[in-house]
């Protein structure tokens, strides 16, 4: 019976599957698309059959950056919720499928548009570029699907908490609601710029848009987007990694606060995305690139936490002197090597982004190469390395497979893969955007300038790394179809750790209506003077426009 319960439900795996399954498909076709790119952008090669680069830079950063982590997510937050608070009900299950149908209509939808070249307007589809209307309303079903999605996990939740009263929730489960809470907050802003303002001007209900709002609105979603794919990176390191490893979890207590701050400050500080963009009063941006710095505090925490746990366990097993500890860790285990190589990442990752966020230094890298370089180092590297990570053992549990000891070989072999080929891409990128080459741009020798030709043996390293890369995500395609399909038949443990101390977590904890509250005073105060001074100041509106 005990074993039963430890056990994801097979009709919740299916669930969990089907959103799995779209997220590799995903993989695949971005992955191709990124690798087109990186060709292109060397000069050694041209796109076929009139296929333009704006086409497949907007399919790689919306099926990579949209799809693929959405759907991962969604998939894994609900088996973690089914796993430590109970199989979920019939009702529970069916929104579950709902919020997948829908979400994939609108993947099919916004897909197609792109693919058709009537919707080149990049992952950040910023006005005044217009796209079909199609193309909006099919994003806008991805959120709504997401937002279905999220009600399973809260519905879950509550119940839980219905059933157990005056009891802390489990950590999973508490850290997916934390996480679907901050989705819902902050995708309430892409929703309001596509159905408020960029879908009337694109079925021609409106002939202007007015383009300093909708960025705005596009960057309160736009920043938390990337906590969104980050936090359950956090829920593997803090919960899963403890497990996997042998040891315990520091402190559960410790790791719910750093989701709880990650709540209050993931969200208003979008404006450090826009600091140089004008009518914004400079004030304001000052007041977000702070708040921005206040993420360090539950990162650094993160990062303490886990080492902690790391060299506990360490000592435990009789390591000796300051680093001991590091050769006792399962070095063979694909579960821990991958999703460590994406925590040790984080680090230059982090570094990167408080440089953009800094009002002097973004003058330097803002607009270059530089910027996607760093998106590659955390969401690229930290995020889908952990991810990995997470699919190597938790594809077989639901599928009533094994990890065998030649996939799991085959996964380090994989993970090691792809990090030499992001260190190639994501080093050449920086370095490429520190002598100012520009993002967003194809190839272009830009009329012999002798500052282009500076750039160009960069862009040939990134089509090296970009290639490398390309051959990690074949091998990760090829484990995830065995361990989906062809591997044994057997028992694969969902690990989740337990606290060190057994300690008693307060129950203020579990005040949702208290972080919430918190939560949107803070976006109040960062955001609504400058939503005020953006519509009443207001340059005139913006026709759309089609340059591709």
């Amino acid at each position: 019976m005990l074993k039963d319960k430890l056990k994801v439900d097979r009709r919740d795996g299916k669930l969990s599957m089907a959103h799995f399954y779209v997220a590799f498909i995903a993989l695949a076709i971005g992955g191709l698309a990124g690798l087109l790119q990186v060709l292109v952008r060397s000069g050694k090669f041209e796109l076929p059959a009139g296929i333009g680069y704006y086409q497949i830079l907007t399919v790689h950063g919306v099926v990579l950056g949209l799809v693929l982590t959405t759907f991962f997510i969604m998939g894994f937050q609900i088996a973690a919720v089914s796993r430590t608070s109970g199989t979920l009900t019939n009702r529970q299950r069916m929104f579950g499928w709902i919020g997948f149908a829908v979400m994939t209509i609108g993947t099919i939808m916004a897909a197609t548009m792109i693919l058709l070249n009537e919707a080149s307007v990049l992952y950040t589809f910023y006005a005044p570029l217009q796209a079909h209307a199609l193309y909006y309303i099919g994003l806008t079903l991805v959120i709504v699907g997401s937002w279905i999605d999220g009600a399973v996990i809260i519905m879950k939740y509550i119940e839980w908490r219905k059933k157990n009263p005056g009891q802390a929730s489990p950590l999973l489960t508490y850290m997916s609601l934390i996480n679907t809470l901050m989705w819902i907050v902050c995708t309430i802003g892409v929703a309001a710029t596509v159905l408020l303002q960029l879908l009337p001007w694109s079925l021609g209900l409106v002939e202007t848009v007015n383009v300093g709002v909708s960025r705005t609105l596009f960057w309160y979603f736009g920043h938390p987007l990337v906590y969104f794919w980050l936090l359950p990176a956090y829920m593997a390191w803090y919960v899963i990694i403890p497990k996997i490893i042998g040891g315990k979890i520091f402190s559960d207590s410790l790791a719910r606060l750093s989701f709880v701050l990650f709540l209050f400050f993931s969200i208003p500080v979008g404006i450090h995305h826009q600091l140089l963009e004008p009518g914004i009063d400079p004030a304001w941006k000052f007041l977000q690139t702070i708040l921005t710095f206040l993420v360090v505090i539950p990162s650094l925490m993160t990062a303490f936490s886990l080492f902690a746990t790391f060299e506990s366990y360490g000592r435990s097993k009789g390591a000796k002197g300051l680093f001991g500890w590091v050769k006792k860790l399962p070095w063979g285990d694909a579960r821990f090597v991958v999703p460590f190589i994406g925590m040790l990442s984080f680090i230059p990752a982090g570094a990167g982004g408080i440089i953009n966020a800094s009002f002097q230094m973004n003058q330097v890298v803002h607009n270059t190469i530089w910027v996607t370089g760093h998106f590659h180092l955390t969401v690229a590297t930290a995020v889908v390395l952990t991810f990995f990570g997470i699919a190597y053992w938790l594809i077989p549990h639901l599928t009533g497979r094994v990890l065998t000891k030649k996939m799991n070989k085959l996964a380090i072999i994989q993970g090691v893969t792809w990090t030499v080929g992001m260190t190639f891409m994501s080093g050449a990128m920086h370095a490429a955007g520190l002598l100012g080459a520009p993002r967003r741009s194809a190839f272009s020798e830009y009329g012999g300038s002798a500052q282009a030709a500076e750039w160009i043996p960069y862009q040939i390293a990134q089509a090296v790394g970009g290639s490398i890369l390309f051959i990690g995500i074949i091998l990760m395609l090829y484990i995830f179809i065995n361990l989906a399909f062809f591997a044994p038949k057997g028992e694969q443990d969902f690990p989740v750790g337990e606290s060190m101390t057994g300690e008693k977590v307060p129950m203020v904890f579990e005040n949702m209506k208290l972080w919430l509250g918190i939560t949107v005073l803070l976006i109040l105060f960062a955001y609504t003077v400058p939503f005020i001074d953006l519509i009443q100041n207001a340059p005139p509106g913006s026709k759309g426009f089609k340059l591709w």
